[in-house]
């Protein structure tokens, strides 16, 4: 460990702040009614520099880094993440550039919420103490808060914007009331020292270990806290809406395991069961409401319930295994929702529906969003041969070596299960365009950072699937010193 006040192990977290200043006063600058593709590209050129910065630091020297007397962690399992987050949020500023400057009329705030959104999501990543996970928790939702119901001239974003504020504040005082009786019962905050506490063997330790899990199982939407997610999903715009399906969920799994391994490996026979249950009910829950959906943000909510349940059944594996393949899966994650939601985002704003009949015909007319589209619903089911065949490989195999084989059947079963409703959006994309029908006769022409994009995170779907030893060995270093 370094000293205490060791800045140098924020350089991440610190270039996200500087460039947070200089959207802010670039936004300032320009006149209101200016446009704001200036803002867009300072901000994804500054998240490329972070990016690099970050990637440089992977893995860390010495294992790990810490700052503030252990209470902020930078080792190869945070940077991992923090690299997750900025490549998630760096995706979505390019490939959103053109839909925020024609749909969103605060444009300024929409990079400046999405630069504090990453913010909050390094530092939960890094947290090591309950405080800590705490204020990065809440500087991500805040900022979602704002991000959804950030098209004020739409009624359907600002519903959406309300029911995420008045869900997210109950899973907050959940969890704050969680963390007040492990607090209680353990007297100290940091991690390791709860994990020494006797106090969590106790009635009222064990129920705030449950609140804190029910407070992280409302950030995830994890089945039966999972009630706000597709009204909110449906609503927000289409890029927040990947940014809750991907970065949002990865950093709620990211500082869930720090909590679970770290601050109650003690308490690993009770947890693990009870997260076996949820999973299972979530992949279930979550794939069977997706058939019903008819429009396609509405079936992604649904779809990232059940994806959010595939990653916590590798959780119940409590060992390196189950955690390697969490981490490889979350990647693989966020390449197919950039992947998605490069289409989506322009079938929204230009056809002004998300339903099926918005996609028919598409790949017809315009083939390349239709491929992206196409590769990003099959990496999503885990057809090979895309990498989310690769990644639930690896969830399975953990789960049946920890002994779990009923959760892993039902997990493959209601995956092969799931691979029907996301056909059904590949079959409406290549069926004849009937006479009558006038809604998908105009291309769909992409702007060019989109189809960049786009193609880029299809290909790495592609790629990972076919040749996943690179991801793997990635994976495999953030494990190595975060479990010794």
């Amino acid at each position: 460990m370094l000293d205490a006040m060791n800045f140098s192990v924020l350089s991440v977290e610190i270039g996200i702040a500087v460039l947070m200043a200089f959207v802010l006063l670039l936004d300032l600058v320009l006149e209101k009614d200016a446009p704001r593709c200036s803002v867009a590209w300072l901000t994804a050129a500054g998240l490329l520099g972070v990016l690099i910065l970050a990637v440089r630091m992977y893995p860390p020297a010495g294992g790990a880094a810490a700052f503030y007397a252990g209470r902020y962690i930078v080792d190869g399992y945070a940077v991992f993440f923090k690299i997750l987050f900025i490549v998630g949020i760096l995706s979505t500023v390019i490939f959103a550039a053109d839909y925020a400057e024609q749909t969103i009329r605060h444009r300024g705030e929409f990079y400046l919420l999405l630069l504090s959104a990453l913010l909050g999501m390094c530092a939960l990543a890094s947290a090591n103490d309950l405080m800590t996970m705490f204020v990065g928790l809440e500087l991500m939702t805040i900022s979602f808060y704002g991000l959804v119901a950030i098209q004020t001239d739409a009624v359907r974003s600002a519903e959406a914007g309300i029911k995420y504020l008045v869900f997210g504040a109950g899973s907050t005082a959940v969890l704050l009331y969680g963390m007040s009786l492990t607090y209680g019962m353990t007297g100290t905050m940091l991690f390791q020292e709860i994990a020494g506490g006797m106090g969590l063997v106790f009635s009222l330790g064990l129920i705030g270990v449950v609140l804190i899990l029910a407070g992280f199982f409302f950030k995830l939407s994890i089945i039966p806290f999972h009630l706000w997610a597709p009204d909110v999903y449906e609503g927000a715009p289409a890029p927040v809406t990947a940014l809750l399906a991907m970065c949002s969920k990865a950093a709620g799994i990211a500082a869930l395991l720090r909590v679970l391994f770290v601050a109650f490996p003690v308490l690993s026979p009770y947890w693990a069961h009870l997260l076996a249950v949820c999973a299972g009910i979530s992949m279930v829950g979550g794939n069977l409401m997706a058939f019903r959906q008819t429009n396609i943000k509405r079936m992604l909510a649904y779809s990232s319930i059940a994806q959010a349940g595939y990653m916590m059944a590798a959780m119940v594996a409590t060992n390196a295994a189950g955690i390697k393949a969490i981490l490889f899966y979350a990647m693989v994650y966020i390449f197919a929702n950039v992947a998605a939601f490069a289409a989506v985002s322009y079938l929204d704003m230009r056809r002004g529906s998300g339903d099926l009949r918005s996609v028919r015909g598409l790949g017809q007319i315009s083939i390349l969003p239709a491929a992206i589209l196409t590769i990003a619903l099959l990496t999503m089911a885990g057809i090979p041969p895309t990498a989310g065949f690769v990644g639930k490989i690896y969830i399975f195999s953990a789960v049946i070596d920890a002994g779990y084989l009923w959760l892993a059947g039902i997990g493959f079963v209601i995956s092969m299960m799931s691979v029907y409703y996301y056909l059904i959006v590949i079959r409406e994309m290549f069926r004849d365009i009937e006479d009558e029908e006038t809604i998908a006769t105009e291309p769909l022409h992409l702007p060019l950072p989109a189809q960049a994009v786009g193609v880029l995170a299809a290909a790495c779907a592609l790629i990972i699937g076919v040749w996943a030893e690179p991801l793997s060995i990635f994976s495999n270093i953030a494990v190595y010193t975060f479990m010794r």
